[in-house]
């Protein structure tokens, strides 16, 4: 088929090919969707679907922009119309066509036009048509895939109905994973176990194929169905007839397709099937259902949506709701309502960018049948954020003729402020960040006229491959950075904002610039980032200055929110994610069992070869500038680190392409030949462990050595890669002639083992060695081969993205050379790039959704909400499911009956010059109550009484004990307290803030 034959831009689409699949992006590229409405759910639908690659997408909208739109369309500016939004959503992606409709669409209009599209998306459409347009897909032949969502206000709900039988491919889009087998008894049932009490994940009723089996080798290629006995064990069926199991095996989950039912809305209002977000209110989808068909009915009856703040409208919308509730037997509270009622003209960004990710990952579930389809109703409020709000003056929300005002009615004015004066530190400016900034311009957080900021930082540049997802970027910013881009890329969404881009990283060696004191101007730290290690560290430092975080993160179709806050929840830092696994050694260097294995033995390669000896040789030459002395230090007997090897490196040091294949034909056999020779020299096939097994057996893998052959395109590719790779570190210039210089002389190289010098370093450096480097190095000043382009190498850093620089091609080679050598089943070139690469999957749609409900959480905190009403979400869009849950509550850590800490607390002690370590003791204890037992700074003990000396210490001061640097008026000390019972462990305090002066205290610098 033409699919299949349909090139993927990697360069732009590698992310979301890892969460997708190529059958599913050769699907989108030949599908087109037909879109209704721009307002924030109609945009935010088309910025995702545009950017995951559809073929075509078709905007339909009658209305006119007013300013009113400003403040919830993020492509809309002061001077336009609707014509701007969609020359903007088609700059997203060059292969996508972007076509726009204004014809009316109401009950009379012929839907024939319809057939075109694979999918219909409905926003600001009325119910009665959305029921008109959707029996009309549903009864076409295949159905057409109709997704209906809005968003009133406060309150939002998605609709899907995918015909009568939608074919899934893959329910969850998770990898299955290989594992390996113990033991499998002959028996009815046959029982297998896993090896290394691995759990197997499966579930009853799932299929399993099993390969490289020993003995029960009937079992190879078959396909059984599973009963779990237990997370390590299954039983599959009668075996007993088979050969006795050996050893060996591996089994893996097999995909099996489902076919999903679903119903016309017609049918669904009145017994809707409803997934639940939010375990603590159960009750509300339904009731969100019943509040929402009563808005339709308010719109039908009214031509209008109630108005902001208007009883006799929340009224009429009680009445409506009441009707209704009797027909779905449920019960709606008045509050509620009214809440809805007053914010159904109003918009809350965040919300719209919330629903937008999950409805536009629907629209690519219905054209590709990947992953599970949302069956068939999604409520999503934020009745949390107006909460405490509900008892304003009406006034506080009633419009202004402003871009704010669709904010303003759910909110409120001094809400509105609150948002504009506030200083917000982002650190991270990829795919998340982009997000976090189109909701805090529509938010209009940070405003210059109210002296509020936003700070962001990212050291990053603009790659190709970041336009997928990381949509304030287009291709004429690749290479600039990307938080000056997207600062500037945000003040045309929102021009009122105060907007601070740094290039900085956040770390401990930029700590003078995000200092204590860069903190204590700041409402709130976000992070947009996409690694643990910095999300630590920002972390430690938000807690230090009583800071609330946002933290969010995705991976694939998986996202998660954390809100962390000031003396009521828990920190980041409080709960330990398991750190990656690593890879042990010896498995890396000699047995390596799958391909995870070979792919990092290759990676390592390229790293030690490419990157550390260059830049070890490097520094050596940096520090020792002549050849000459360093000769003359040698003969003296002097030893110098790693001299051996950087003149072995000069001495051999290659001066042409040739000499460089050469070099890369010699790596091929000592990496893919003599290293399977040398293991099967030291472990024969038959060798046997002393409890009498096989010492190659699974997970072992014997080796087999690989003869060289210019024909074998993967060996060929290999000596190339290396080659040019060698060329690079070596600043030879490199040609396309590679392919000439092999048909010379050098491929009868001498690759005989006694021509060549044992590779291993000898641990105890012998006389002979140094003799040996004394006469290179003397052969090499002699010939005048010292110069100083020869004492420079370049080394090169591991660069994925690019498949011109030949890094990719050494290392998939490589990989692929290897795991033919141990007979493991080789990953293609896309696979072996993820996994060399650590590439994180990533795709628009999930991105835009944890940035919307971060975003949400944000206006709580800005309102000093209540631990009660912040709410950490997790999702996974592919299964689909969303769990939104209550944050974790501080723990406080008793010291006495009446004495206790949370993460959050510091005490503060004031001293003076004369200040002794004895004053400051006694100043805890006359301000806290409690006398500390240690005292420590940083990794230095000021005092602890069992050491030596120490109790001598009590009548320095504490500016001899620290000695700070100057200008330095405080520093951060570690204390901890005699236990209450003789023999216990000593308890833990909190930080406590010494100051070095009183006076200090007004000029803070950290």
């Amino acid at each position: 088929t033409m699919a299949d034959s349909m090139d993927i831009d990697d360069s732009l689409y590698s992310r979301q090919r890892y969460v997708l699949g190529d059958s599913a992006m050769q699907q989108m590229a030949q599908s087109a969707v037909f879109l209704s409405g721009m307002g924030a759910l109609g945009v935010e639908i088309a910025k995702n679907i545009v950017l995951a690659g559809v073929k075509a997408v078709t905007l339909h909208d009658c209305k006119r922009c007013e300013v009113w739109d400003l403040g919830t369309n993020f492509f809309i500016r002061e001077e336009d119309v609707v014509e701007a939004v969609h020359s903007r959503v088609a700059e997203l992606n060059p292969y996508v066509q972007v076509s726009v409709s204004t014809d009316v669409l109401d009950d009379s209009t012929d839907l024939s036009f319809l057939k075109r599209y694979q999918c219909v998306v409905l926003t600001e459409t009325k119910l009665s048509l959305q029921k008109r347009i959707n029996h009309f897909c549903h009864s076409q032949q295949p159905p057409i895939k109709f997704i209906g969502c809005d968003v009133f206000g406060i309150c939002s709900r998605v609709f899907c109905d995918f015909g009568e039988a939608f074919e899934v491919s893959d329910p969850t889009g998770e990898e299955p994973k290989e594992l390996f087998i113990q033991n499998i008894s002959q028996g009815n049932p046959g029982v297998v176990m896993c090896m290394d009490s691995r759990t197997h994940g499966l579930q009853t009723g799932q299929s399993v194929c099993f390969k490289e089996i020993n003995g029960m080798t009937e079992l190879n290629g078959t396909t059984h169905q599973v009963t779990v006995l237990s997370p390590y064990s299954f039983a599959i069926g009668d075996t007993s007839s088979f050969q006795a199991f050996a050893h060996g095996g591996i089994f893996r989950l097999v995909k099996t397709p489902k076919t999903f039912n679903f119903e016309m809305m017609e049918q669904q209002l009145c017994d809707p099937r409803l997934l639940t977000p939010d375990f603590s209110k159960p009750e509300v989808p339904l009731q969100l259902h019943t509040i929402m068909l009563a808005l339709d009915a308010f719109q039908e009856q009214h031509a209008r949506l109630p108005s902001i703040g208007c009883l006799q409208d929340a009224e009429l919308l009680l009445k409506f709701t009441e009707e209704i509730s009797r027909t779905l037997k449920n019960t709606v509270s008045f509050e509620l309502v009214r809440c809805v009622s007053r914010c159904a003209r109003g918009c809350l960004p965040p919300l719209a960018a919330a629903v937008g990710g999950i409805a536009s990952q629907e629209v690519l579930k219905a054209l590709t049948g990947k992953f599970s389809p949302l069956q068939q109703w999604f409520y999503l409020d934020a009745i949390e954020v107006v909460q405490p709000l509900q008892y304003l003056p009406a006034e506080e929300f009633a419009p202004r003729g402003d871009r704010y005002d669709a904010l303003r009615a759910c909110i409120g004015e001094s809400m509105c402020l609150k948002l504009h004066k506030f200083r917000v530190f982002m650190v991270g400016c990829g795919a998340i960040g982009c997000e976090m900034l189109k909701n805090l311009a529509l938010l209009g957080v940070g405003l210059s006229r109210h002296s509020g900021e936003i700070c962001i930082t990212d050291p990053d540049l603009i790659e190709k491959s970041n336009l997928n997802r990381q949509f304030l970027f287009r291709p004429q910013h690749i290479q600039r950075p990307k938080s000056t881009t997207a600062a500037a890329a945000t003040l045309e969404i929102n021009p009122e904002m105060q907007i601070d881009a740094h290039l900085n990283k956040v770390c401990p060696a930029t700590e003078d610039i995000y200092s204590d004191a860069f903190f204590s101007h700041l409402n709130l730290v976000v992070t947009a980032l996409d690694n643990v290690e910095a999300r630590r560290y920002v972390d430690s430092r938000s807690v230090s200055n009583q800071k609330a975080l946002l933290d969010s993160g995705t991976m694939g179709t998986k996202g998660h929110t954390e809100i962390i806050v000031p003396y009521l929840t828990e920190s980041y830092n409080s709960h330990r994610d398991p750190p990656e696994e690593e890879i042990p050694f010896c498995t890396l260097k000699s047995f390596p069992a799958v391909i995870e294995h070979t792919i990092q033995w290759a990676r390592d390669k390229f790293e030690s070869a490419f990157s550390h000896k260059p830049s070890m040789y490097n520094m050596f030459w940096q520090s020792h500038s002549s050849a000459q002395d360093v000769l003359q230090r040698m003969m003296a007997g002097e030893s110098m680190e790693g001299s051996f090897q950087v003149i072995k490196l000069l001495s051999r040091r290659p001066t042409h392409l040739d000499h460089c294949l050469a070099l890369a034909r010699l790596k091929f056999d000592k990496y893919f030949k003599r290293k399977a020779l040398q293991l099967l020299h030291s472990f024969p096939l038959d060798t046997r462990l002393k409890d009498g097994s096989l010492f190659w057996q699974s997970p072992k893998r014997p080796p087999s050595p690989i003869e060289f052959d210019l024909n074998d395109p993967l060996h060929f590719s290999f000596v190339v890669s290396a080659a040019r790779l060698f060329a690079d570190i070596y600043n030879i210039p490199y040609s396309e002639e590679v392919k000439r210089i092999f048909n010379t002389s050098i491929w009868h190289i001498e690759t005989d083992e006694t021509v060549k010098k044992p590779d291993q370093l000898k641990m105890t450096v012998s006389s002979e060695e140094e003799r040996e480097a004394i006469s290179q190095l003397q052969e090499a000043i002699s010939s005048n081969s010292v110069t100083p382009g020869r004492l420079r190498m370049t080394p090169l850093f591991f660069e994925k993205d690019d498949d011109t620089n030949g890094h990719m091609d050494f290392v998939a080679s490589a990989s692929a050379l290897r795991a033919q050598m141990y007979a493991i089943e080789a990953a293609d070139r896309l696979q072996t790039k993820r996994i060399a690469g650590k590439i994180i999957p990533a795709i628009a749609t999930s991105t835009a959704a944890v940035a919307g409900l971060v975003s949400m959480e944000l206006i709580k905190v800005a309102g000093g909400y209540g631990f009660e009403l912040f709410k950490n979400c997790f999702f996974n869009l592919a299964i689909p499911v969303m769990v939104l849950t209550e944050t974790a509550q501080v723990k406080r850590t008793q010291i006495r009956d009446d004495i206790s800490f949370s993460i959050w607390d510091r005490w503060t002690i004031f001293g003076h010059e004369d200040f002794t370590l004895s004053d400051f003791m006694s100043a805890v204890k006359e301000e806290y109550g409690i006398e500390p037992t240690m005292v420590v700074h940083g990794v230095k003990m000021l005092y602890v009484p069992v050491m030596p000396g120490h109790n001598k210490r009590l009548k320095l001061t504490m500016h001899k004990l620290i000695k700070p640097s100057a200008g330095r008026k405080y520093v951060d000390l570690t204390v901890s307290f005699a236990p209450e019972v003789d023999g216990d462990e000593d308890l833990p305090g909190p930080p406590v803030r010494y100051y070095f002066s009183r006076e200090s205290k007004s000029g803070e610098k950290a």
